[in-house]
C-alpha cells in the first residue's frame, strides 16, 4: 500500500529505496520491548478498497499474530487477520459475472531474501511495510478470467490510490489457487502458485496447472496439497512445499493491539498512529465511502453515454486514467453554445488526436508529469482550429509537435512559422493548374479510370503549397479542372 510509514512503526514506506537495511527500526525489526502502533491511514484504505468491492465492513475487527520461523519474518510471527478481517462478502463483475470477494484482510509484509551462489542476504527495507490481501471464492473458471479480474483488480487499485501496484517492483503480486474435481461443480484438492508478478504469467501458470492436473486425475493418481512456484522461462510450475492449514500457524490475537470499531458516522482521530494501548478505537464508515472516487466501469458507462465513443476509444480513456481526466478537461475548453452534432465531432476530433498523435510523441510517457507542457486550453483550441478548417491535417501534425516542445498557443505557433491555411481559390487555381501541367501521365490514368491518380494530384497540390492548402478546396478545384481536360 502506498502510504507514508510503515504498518505498525514510523518507518518510512518507499519502494524506490535502493539502499538495504536503511528503513528500519527496532519496531520493525522486532526487538524486545518494542510495541506496534496501527497506522490509521492504512485501515481507511483497506476499508476503502472493500467497499469499492461491495464488501460488507464488519462493526468489530482485531489483528492476530501468525507464527512462523523464516529468516525474512524478524520478530518470528507475523501480525495479520484471521479471525474479523477488515472487509467481508465482497464481488467484483467480470464480464457480467459476479466474482464473489470472501474477504480483504490487512497485515505486514516481510523482508525481501537476495540469493546468491552461496548465501542469501536479508533486505529488511520492505519489512512491515502495509500489506493488503483479497482472496476469492472458487468461482474463476479459466486462465483467462483469473488474468482478467487481476487486471481489473489492478486499474481498481490505481483509480483508489491505495497503492501504485507496480508488479515489477513488487507491489502486486498474485496467488493463484487450482482446484480441479472429477465431477461437475466439485472442488478437488487446492494447490497454490505463488508470487506471479505479471497479468500474463497468471494466465499462462494457471493454464499449465490445470493441464497438469488433469494428466494426474486421468491417470488416477492423486493431487498433493502445496506450494508451486512458476517458472517463466521454463513455462512449468515447480514444487515448493507442502502447503501448511492454519493451524499450523498457530493464530491467536495480537496482544499488543487493541480492537477495533467501525461505525456509520462517527468522525475518526485525526492522528496518523493510533495508541498503542487503548482499549479500542473507531473509524468512520460514511467518511470513507465518500473518498470513493468514480470506479472504471462507472466512467466506462458515462464515457459511453456522454460522448459516443467506440469502445476501444473509451477503453484506452478507462486504463490511461490521467489520459481520460485530460481528455474530460480538453472537452470542457471546447467553444460554448455548440450543437450537440458538432460537439460530438469535436469530441470525436479530439479522441482521435489524443490516442493516436499526442501518444505518438508522448512515445509512453504520462502527461501527468512537469514536462509536460501543452494544457486542456490549448490542445482544445487547437482541435477547434482543425475543425474550422484553418489547418490542415498535415500542418496540424507540425503545430502539435511544436506545442509538445514548447507548450506554445497554437494559433501563436501558426502566426510565427506562417502556417496558416491558403484558402484563395485565385492562388489554389494556379497552382493546380501547374500540377496539371507537370503530371500529364497521371492525367492519362485518371482518364482511364485509376482512382489513386485523382489522390496523387492531390498531394502533388498539398507539396507544392507546403500542406498549407485547404484540402477541401483542392479537391473541389481540382475536380473541376479535370472535367473540363478532353
Amino acid at each position: 500500500m502506498n502510504t507514508k510509514s510503515k504498518m505498525f512503526c514510523n518507518c518510512r514506506n518507499d519502494p524506490d529505496e535502493h539502499h538495504p537495511n536503511v528503513l528500519i527500526c527496532p519496531t520493525c525489526l522486532g526487538h524486545p520491548g518494542t510495541l506496534p502502533v496501527i497506522n490509521k491511514e492504512a485501515v481507511r484504505k483497506t476499508i476503502k478498497t472493500g467497499l469499492a468491492l461491495n464488501c460488507q465492513i464488519p462493526e468489530y475487527s482485531k489483528f492476530d499474530r501468525k507464527n512462523y520461523f523464516y529468516p525474512d519474518l524478524p520478530k518470528g510471527y507475523q501480525i495479520s487477520q484471521l479471525y474479523m478481517p477488515f472487509c467481508k462478502n465482497g464481488y467484483l463483475k467480470i464480464e457480467d459475472r459476479k466474482i464473489r470477494i470472501r474477504e480483504v484482510h490487512l497485515e505486514e509484509d516481510t523482508g525481501r531474501l537476495v540469493h546468491e551462489k552461496d548465501y542469501s542476504l536479508i533486505d529488511f527495507n520492505r519489512a512491515g511495510i502495509p500489506l493488503m490481501e483479497l482472496a476469492t471464492e472458487p468461482d474463476l473458471r479459466s486462465a483467462k478470467e483469473a488474468r482478467e479480474f487481476a487486471a481489473t483488480l489492478h486499474l481498481i487499485m490505481h483509480y483508489l490510490n491505495v497503492s501504485d501496484a507496480d508488479m515489477e517492483k513488487g507491489q502486486m503480486r498474485v496467488e493463484v489457487n487450482i482446484s480441479l474435481g472429477k465431477k461437475e461443480g466439485e472442488l478437488g484438492t487446492k494447490v497454490e502458485i505463488k508470487n506471479l508478478n505479471s497479468f500474463k504469467s497468471v494466465e499462462r501458470a494457471a493454464e499449465y496447472e490445470v493441464e497438469r492436473q488433469t494428466k494426474i486425475l486421468k491417470s488416477g493418481k492423486k493431487i498433493i496439497q502445496e506450494t508451486r512456484g512458476w517458472d517463466d522461462i521454463k513455462g512449468i510450475t515447480v514444487s515448493q512445499r507442502e502447503k501448511e492449514e492454519a493451524h499450523d500457524y498457530r493464530y491467536f490475537p495480537e496482544p499488543d493491539l487493541p480492537p477495533l470499531h467501525f461505525t456509520e458516522n462517527e468522525v475518526a482521530e485525526d492522528s496518523p498512529h493510533l495508541p498503542p494501548r487503548s482499549t479500542s478505537w473507531s473509524l468512520a464508515i460514511n467518511e470513507i465511502r465518500a473518498e470513493i472516487p468514480e470506479l472504471p466501469q462507472q466512467r466506462r458507462e458515462r464515457f459511453v453515454k456522454e460522448y459516443q465513443l467506440d469502445e476501444k476509444a473509451i477503453e484506452i480513456f478507462v486504463f490511461n486514467k490521467d489520459l481520460g481526466e485530460y481528455f474530460e478537461k480538453v472537452i470542457s475548453e471546447l467553444p460554448p453554445n455548440l450543437a450537440r452534432e458538432d460537439l460530438l465531432r469535436l469530441i470525436k476530433l479530439s479522441s482521435n488526436y489524443l490516442i493516436t498523435d499526442l501518444q505518438g510523441l508522448l512515445k509512453g510517457a504520462g502527461i501527468s508529469g512537469k514536462d509536460f507542457l501543452i494544457t486542456p486550453e490549448n490542445f482544445a483550441e487547437f482541435i477547434t482550429l482543425i475543425y474550422e478548417g484553418k489547418i490542415s491535417s498535415k500542418i496540424a501534425k507540425m503545430v502539435l509537435e511544436e506545442m509538445f516542445k514548447t507548450g506554445a498557443d497554437p494559433s501563436h505557433i501558426i502566426e510565427e512559422k506562417g502556417l496558416t491555411q491558403i484558402t484563395d481559390e485565385t492562388e489554389i487555381e494556379k497552382i493546380v493548374k501547374e500540377v496539371i501541367a507537370r503530371n500529364r501521365k497521371v492525367i492519362e490514368d485518371y482518364k482511364k479510370g485509376k482512382e489513386n491518380a485523382f489522390q496523387y494530384l492531390i498531394g502533388q497540390v498539398m507539396v507544392a503549397t507546403e500542406g498549407k492548402a485547404s484540402p477541401e478546396i483542392v479537391s473541389r478545384i481540382l475536380n473541376l479542372a479535370l472535367t473540363k481536360i478532353k
